[in-house]
């Protein structure tokens, strides 16, 4: 086993900031955007691709290639904990971003603990592959992880017949203990908060001995193009995966099979970029947005016309032309959205319809409660210590139109809170958002690439490469 070694940047965009940096460049001054923009931006790797090969690349029985992989702190997470789990992952070769990956699988063994990080991916996929390890397995997280739901995964595991102790929390911390080997079966869950917790247990389905036939039994189903992803990567990899109604998959036993995979641009990450263009004006650029996928930010292709932008494909990729923009002086007109779909575009999405001019509902997304921060409750919060009048709806939120002001903008650990709080700063002056290195949990990038997009000089004092 290899212990993955990082190379890269002297400041390490992978680590917490708050345990490894004691240098503390406090809140980020947002950039206003000073005219139309005209910006390609060229984006990491999808951090929901990246960790889903990852995982089946460790439990396939070959060596796999991930070409341009996310590298970022839940991309980070899942490659230290595959690790400790006894696999091998090498870097090789140097892309924009970084390295690829070269994953080899190895005997699965526990006697290990699992630092979670506040990445789902990590806490939901990991545990079912650690049942097929050998030994007891520890899972922790930070803070905001252990108020994150869990209980799915934990009860999951016990009705495979799985050791597992939490002292009935049904939350991060808890361990269990691997005997080399799941049963599978039969399987009633309810997934109502995540989608992960069906996924998880997807991916490590065909190494159980008799597979998996699962059926979600709850009310909702969030993001189901997540639950997509997952079966087309098993697929891909030659595992056979069923679905016989909604709500049912059945996967087959059986070997996963070792791959080269090229890793999509990370399409949800895209989602403030575009933004921009309603707000400041003018164009921006994603090269490499694939034709078809099955990430939720594809979504946004569909959705931003709904406030006046152009979006159209070129060969230089997906482009949004905002017009003059919200700074310019465009009205954007409020929307009803329901984004039972794609969640994790809310923040943006909201920020955008606070700038309207219009009354906006955004529905379908009551389980981002669950998320890094109680997303609904923070995003009310922010936008109406700014003048903004947001209220929280049992499953989203409702913007009335007010004129904002500039102030603070807490991230509460979640990077896509920080995105938002970026998108609002284009149109309002004097947005700060305390923790900018927030966003290095899937996007480390994300300051410099802002600056780049919107033509803006760092903040004095603020080094766009030192924030970590």
């Amino acid at each position: 086993m290899q212990v993955f070694n990082y190379s890269g940047p002297e400041f390490s965009p992978y680590d917490d900031a708050r345990e490894t940096s004691d240098h503390e460049p406090g809140p980020w001054a947002a950039p206003v955007a000073s005219g139309a923009l005209s910006a390609t931006v060229r984006l990491p790797g999808s951090k929901s691709l990246t960790n889903r090969e990852l995982v089946l690349a460790a439990l396939a029985d070959s060596p796999s290639t991930l070409r341009a992989p996310l590298r970022s702190r839940d991309s980070a997470l899942m490659i230290e904990a595959l690790v400790s789990l006894g696999t091998r992952i090498d870097e090789i070769g140097a892309g924009e971003y970084g390295p690829d990956l070269k994953v080899t699988p190895g005997e699965l063994t526990g006697g290990t603990s699992i630092d979670c990080g506040l990445a789902g991916t990590v806490m939901r996929f990991l545990p079912p592959v650690a049942a097929l390890a050998l030994g007891p397995v520890a899972f922790d997280g930070d803070e905001g992880a252990r108020r994150r739901p869990m209980h799915t995964t934990i009860e999951s595991l016990r009705a495979l017949g799985v050791d597992v102790s939490d002292d009935g929390r049904g939350a991060l911390p808890f361990s269990l203990y691997g005997t080399g080997a799941v049963a599978g079966g039969d399987l009633e869950i309810d997934a109502s908060a995540s989608s992960q917790f069906v996924s998880g247990l997807l991916l490590a389905a065909p190494r159980f001995a008799n597979g998996l036939s699962l059926r979600h039994v709850g009310d909702s189903l969030p993001s189901l193009p997540h639950i997509e992803m997952t079966i087309q990567t098993l697929r891909a990899r030659g595992v056979t995966v069923h679905t016989p109604a909604p709500g049912h998959w059945i996967v087959e036993p059986g070997p996963i099979a070792g791959l080269e995979v090229a890793i999509e641009p990370d399409l949800s990450n895209a989602a403030p970029f575009l933004a921009a263009a309603i707000v400041a004006g003018g164009t921006v650029t994603i090269p490499g947005w694939p034709a078809e996928t099955t990430q939720v930010g594809a979504h946004l292709e569909a959705i931003l016309p709904h406030w006046g932008a152009t979006v159209s494909r070129s060969a230089g990729g997906l482009v949004i032309d905002g017009g003059a923009g919200v700074v310019g002086g465009v009205s954007l007109p409020g929307i009803d959205l329901d984004l039972s779909q794609g969640g994790e575009l809310a923040p943006v999405l909201v920020a955008i319809a606070a700038l309207a001019a219009g009354p906006s509902r955004i529905t379908g997304i009551g389980h981002l409660r669950g998320h890094e921060t109680d997303r609904l409750a923070a995003l009310a919060a922010n936008i109406n210590a700014l003048g903004g009048a947001v209220t929280e709806l049992d499953d989203g939120l409702a913007i009335e139109p007010r004129r904002l002001v500039g102030g603070p903008w807490k991230a509460w650990d979640d990077h896509r809170m920080a995105h938002a709080g970026a998108v609002i700063g284009l149109a309002v002056d004097g947005i700060r958002i305390d923790d900018i290195g927030s966003t290095a949990k899937t996007m480390p990038e994300f300051p410099e690439l802002w600056l780049r997009t919107v033509g803006a000089a760092p903040a004095a004092g603020i080094d766009p490469l030192n924030l970590f």
